[in-house]
């Protein structure tokens, strides 16, 4: 902890992903290794400061970086700019698809991230029991964590994060996992492991009710770029407030694209029309302006007038 009582302090950080535009190898090696990547700045220079024992919501709309906020936090990622620092505090990230080598059993995916977390093998060794029950896995503890349903995977990410229980839980969009039984056993879990006053846990999460019934604080970010950080009833309902506006203007852009296809369609047909009625009035003009053939004398047959005459 920090002497100012922090647990978290995140000071101007940024991180990018940085992607190659598809291209073929011969271009690649004429241009002698000058191909163009795309860069995506994911977080654009937030600073924030969380502090021991409280609880904070992250909220943004999607893309804003709230889950690389969370993975920098726990040090899955490292900042192209700027620091995170967490006073030597263990730290545990829950989220689906982290962590787990999926060739490894259950029972080995518990071992190896307990040792990532910082916890020794005899402390694994004395909570694997808790953690394999809490899991609900029977069996299927001892396969292979690629033959698991994504159902089986979060109840391992949850049952290791939840029993381990770290002095700084960091929870991905994770609140409640499994079927509706198990989805209850783990929302009381996280409120009990919450009430404690030496954990710090950071919540990314779209469901703004249950952020407003666990959290002390609320931080919200916008593509990238921090914008408040304060009480949940207050930045929640300007968030709500800023994603209506943006979901109308959203709404009213597309129909104002619509309405302007019909009007282009409309005016494609009308000049179909115009030119099709042209063409027609140019053919009738091109008709009665063309020379008539001249009529050919009618010649009379001999034998005809011969035999009229008879």
């Amino acid at each position: 902890m920090s002497q100012n009582g922090n647990a978290i302090e995140v000071r101007d950080l940024q991180v990018c992903y940085k992607s190659l535009k598809s291209f073929s190898l011969k271009k690649s090696l004429l241009k002698l290794g000058k191909n163009k990547k795309e860069v995506f700045h994911a977080l654009k220079g937030v600073s924030f400061d969380v502090k021991e024992g409280s609880v904070v919501g992250i909220v943004g709309k999607n893309g804003s970086g709230k889950s690389t906020l969370l993975r920098t936090v726990a040090g899955i990622y490292s900042p192209d700019k700027g620091s995170v620092n967490t006073f030597g505090h263990s730290v545990s990230l829950l989220a689906i698809g982290v962590g787990f080598q999926k060739n490894l059993s259950g029972r080995e995916n518990i071992f190896l991230t307990g040792l990532l977390m910082g916890f020794t093998e005899k402390e694994i060794r004395q909570r694997i029991d808790e953690i394999i029950e809490f899991s609900e896995l029977g069996d299927f503890i001892d396969k292979p964590v690629r033959t698991y349903s994504s159902g089986m995977f979060s109840k391992l990410a949850f049952s290791i994060t939840a029993i381990m229980e770290t002095d700084i839980m960091l929870i991905d969009e994770v609140l409640s996992v499994g079927d509706s039984r198990f989805k209850k056993k783990s929302y009381k879990k996280i409120k009990e492991l919450i009430s404690s006053e030496d954990r710090t846990v950071m919540i990314v999460s779209h469901n703004n009710d249950t952020l407003m019934k666990l959290c002390t604080e609320i931080l919200w970010i916008n593509e990238g770029e921090f914008v408040m950080q304060g009480d949940p009833e207050e930045v929640i309902q300007k968030y709500e407030e800023f994603m209506d506006n943006e979901q109308a203007a959203a709404k009213e852009a597309q129909e104002l694209a619509k309405a302007a296809k019909a009007e282009k369609a409309v005016k494609a047909a009308k000049a179909a029309r115009e030119k099709e009625e042209a063409a027609k009035k140019e053919k009738a003009a091109k008709e009665k302006a063309a020379p008539k053939p001249d009529k050919k004398p009618e010649t009379k047959d001999p034998k005809k007038e011969s035999a009229k005459a008879e």
